[in-house]
């Protein structure tokens, strides 16, 4: 069986689809599935083994440029729908994505279609017209006879489904590599750190962050904030702008970083924070409970999961619930923090393994072709 997998990017900048895509196809090919990557050319992209790369068209022309629209792109897409059993769409809002229900439907082929949390109300709200229009002209009517969607939590599953698709959704998540560089939670350091390792965008809720640990700073000298990852549409200089106006001491901002170096921050870490407004998993908490950080998420993001394993806190949006969580966490015993993080890598290695993930994947696939039976994680 073979399956085209679409996406709009793979330039590690672009968040969490430049790991997981790549990473479900290897476990396809686990699961004996034929997968091909489809993408555009960027600066990451060419690192990415087994993609093939399209250029662009009007790379540089205003709203054009931002659809990535690629001709070249579109004729790959339709010769390879010969080859293709199913064809796997990540994203929406961009040319690549609206292709990809345009050939599945001209060539017969079913259509699966994986948002990567793009119809979280939180995430809608930004460029909310265009949006709309997108949607309305070319998005809705190229993803209309899509056989499957897939969600990687059920809270994404109940936003597609409020967003008003009808077509079944299959629940498989995302996965996690474990390293076996590990967070060292040293009692004898004189300096702890929280950890922030994601895009810096306003819909990550870190204004919230330095507003609410300058209220705690003065308490815990002892701590510091390290905020990490690219910075997308001037963000990071807005923060920096409110830590000037606010005086808050100890919050360092680094570029992105990723291989031996993101493993290397995250092993010097002893909190891991993200207090997303939207997240429809949510890797980069994956990533730090895989290396044993406990961490504080925000119900924007479906990490229930860290109480019922007591590997951290899942809290209400606002500055207090986050001051709070921050508070508490901050005032534990190292070995209470180490305990957690431990718990939290077991609970990773034991439901987060790729293998299982790519057979999941692999059943909707044969599912969606009348080859297979219904899988158990189709949502109700």
């Amino acid at each position: 069986m073979r399956a085209l997998h679409i996406v709009g990017g793979l330039d590690p900048a672009n968040g969490g689809p430049a790991y997981t895509v790549p990473r479900l196809c290897r476990a396809l090919e686990a699961a004996k599935i034929e997968p091909l990557i489809f993408t555009l050319s960027e600066k990451g992209s060419a690192k990415r083994e087994g993609a093939t790369l399209f250029a662009p068209g009007a790379a540089n022309i205003p709203v054009l440029g931002q659809l990535k629209l690629s001709p070249a792109m579109h004729r790959g897409m339709r010769k390879t729908a010969l080859w293709a059993d199913v064809i796997h769409s990540h994203g929406l809002w961009i040319a690549p994505n609206i292709y990809a229900g345009q050939v599945a439907a001209n060539s017969e082929k079913p259509l699966v279609v994986s948002p990567r949390g793009m119809l979280a109300p939180g995430a809608l709200q930004f460029s909310r017209l265009k949006k709309r229009l997108i949607w309305t002209l070319w998005q809705g009517p190229a993803y209309r006879n899509a056989a499957l969607w897939h969600a990687t939590s059920r809270q994404e599953a109940n936003e597609i489904r409020a967003f008003g698709i009808k077509a079944p959704i299959v629940v498989i998540p995302n996965g996690v590599d474990l390293t076996e560089r590990i967070a060292r939670h040293d009692p004898s350091k004189s300096q702890r750190t929280i950890l922030f390792l994601s895009r810096i965008h306003p819909k990550k809720g870190l204004a919230a962050l330095v507003q609410a640990w300058a209220q705690l700073a003065k308490d815990r000298p002892d701590w510091q904030i390290v905020i990490a990852g690219p910075d997308e549409g001037g963000h990071r200089a807005e923060l920096e702008a409110i830590v000037r106006q606010l005086q808050v001491p100890r919050i360092t901002f680094l570029e992105p970083v990723y291989g031996l170096e993101k493993e290397a921050l995250l092993a010097d870490a002893d909190l891991f924070v993200l207090p997303t407004i939207s997240e429809n998993f949510g890797v980069a908490v994956a990533e730090a409970l895989g290396a044993g950080v406990p961490a504080i998420v925000t119900k924007g993001a479906p990490w229930q999961g860290l109480v019922t394993h007591k590997c951290g806190w899942w809290i209400d949006h606002g500055n207090e619930p986050l001051l709070a969580a921050l508070s508490e966490a901050t005032a534990l015993p190292v070995s209470e923090r180490n305990a957690m993080g431990l718990r939290g890598r077991e609970w990773m290695r034991r439901d987060f393994g790729w293998d299982p993930i790519g057979q999941e994947m692999k059943d909707a696939y044969l599912w969606v072709k009348g080859t297979g039976d219904r899988p158990p994680c189709i949502y109700q």
